[in-house]
Order: C-alpha cells, then structure tokens, then sequence
C-alpha cells in the first residue's frame, strides 16, 4: 500500500499559495482514513527529536556581532520556525539556495530540477550564540538529517539537508560536525546532509515568510512543523524565546 504520507506537498498557485491548504485538506482525510484502518502513520516531528552532542570544533566566541548561517532541511516553513524561536537570532528568512538565480522561485523549485533547496539564512550574534550551537539546534530539533532528499511527507532534492557555509571556517566546523556525530553514531543511520560552499541564498516569495508563526492551526504545520519548536523549548530551554523574532517585524523596523 502507498504511504499516504509519501505524496509530494501540492504547489501554490501563483498569486494565492495553496500549498498549505491543498496538503491540509490532504492530511486531515489522511489521517482519518489511517484511524478507520489501522494505518501506520510515520513519526511526528516532536518523536524524531533529539539532543546531540555541541561540536567539537566551534568558532571562537565574540569575534563579530553579526554572522549569517543558511541551512536546508526540508520544507523551510518549519526550519525558519524553528530559528525564529532561538535566543541570539536576529532574523530568519526563508528561500532558495543551491542553483540559479534565475530558477530561485516556487514553482520552479518545486519541480526538483533547478539545484536549489528550500533554505533559511539565519543572522545570529555570535556574541549571544555560536555558529557550532545552531549547528547543534540544526541537527537535534530542525529536521532529520539521515533522510535522503526528503523530510517527512516531502520528497525531492528540493528538501535534501544541506549547509550552505558563508566562509571556510563555516565549512571546516561543519564538515568536522558531520564527522563527528556520524563516528558518534548518533542517529541509527548514517547523517547525509550536503555542505555545499559558495553558493548563493535568494528569498522566497513573500508569502512563505513567517508562515508557521501564521498558520499554526494548520494540520501540515500542527503534525509536521509545531512538534520541533516543543522540542526547542524542551531541549535547549536557555536559548528558546518564547516571542518569534518575524519577517514582517524587521521590515517595518528597518
């Protein structure tokens, strides 16, 4: 029988996204249909999480007061949510990071086949925290960086677990992180995220900003993307802000 849960996220219509409602109405039958049947459902994202061991190697703290890190794992809504919540973060954008500028659009990426990744450029203060610490947030609550090209429901090199380091320190710390956790056996399979240098980050479109802050009753969001930012709170309760640093806050301060 096919999972139910396998089928790719609908796409957004051009002007109203629909990728959230299309994947709601979805779930919801879905999820009724395996309780009449005694289907087994995959884990929520709140049994997936787990805290691992900080890096080994870091960078030295109170370098700069502004460093960028741009992350990739899975559909961005949850892993700018995520970030959003974190103590030290100042901003967390969703978009496009991977391939072209010119294919750097929903519609386009969705298709699998322009190189990018739905990605989130994180700004942090690394007087406040450290690159190797969102790194560690990356790997325990963000998504599950042992599944190849997809996380939960999503499929496709589009929601592959990448590190889109900003410097060589960036790469050398996160290369080494992988190594670590994996010698660590960690996870029970073998980590599989990407760090991918020198490549560019392009926002998304407007209406995938903040959009877990926006919809939080929605069924894709509750199941998928609510359970991580519990397991935040649960697991790194000195870095959990309980008010979400948004999108839309910054360009109306800015």
């Amino acid at each position: 029988m096919t999972d139910p849960l396998a089928i790719p996220r609908s796409k957004p219509a051009p002007v109203e996204p629909t990728k959230g409602s299309a994947r709601s109405a979805w779930l919801a039958g879905g999820l009724l249909l395996a309780a009449g049947i005694g289907l087994a459902l995959p884990l929520s994202a709140a049994e997936e999480v787990r805290l691992v061991p900080p890096p080994a190697l870091d960078e030295p703290a109170g370098q700069s007061t502004s460093e960028v890190a741009v992350l990739a794992g899975g559909c961005f809504w949850g892993v700018q949510g995520v970030f959003q919540h974190v103590e030290g973060v100042s901003n967390a954008i969703s978009g496009y990071a991977g391939g072209e500028k010119a294919t750097a659009d929903y519609e386009r990426v969705s298709s699998g086949t322009t190189g990018h990744a739905e990605s989130v450029k994180i700004a942090f203060d690394p007087r406040k925290i450290s690159y190797g610490r969102i790194l560690q947030i990356y790997f325990s609550v963000a998504h599950n960086p042992t599944e190849l090209d997809r996380q939960g429901p999503d499929t496709g090199t589009q929601y592959r677990s990448a590190i889109f380091p900003a410097s060589a320190e960036q790469a050398r710390i996160a290369k080494a992180y992988v190594a670590q956790l994996n010698q660590a056996k960690v996870f029970p399979a073998a980590i599989v995220t990407r760090v991918e240098p020198d490549k560019a980050f392009y926002p998304a479109e407007d209406y995938h900003q903040d959009y877990l802050t926006l919809n939080p009753n929605q069924p894709y969001i509750a199941f998928n993307d609510l359970p991580k930012i519990g397991g935040l709170k649960r697991l790194f309760p000195d870095l959990y802000r309980v008010k979400p640093v948004l999108v839309s806050q910054a360009r109306t301060t800015n």
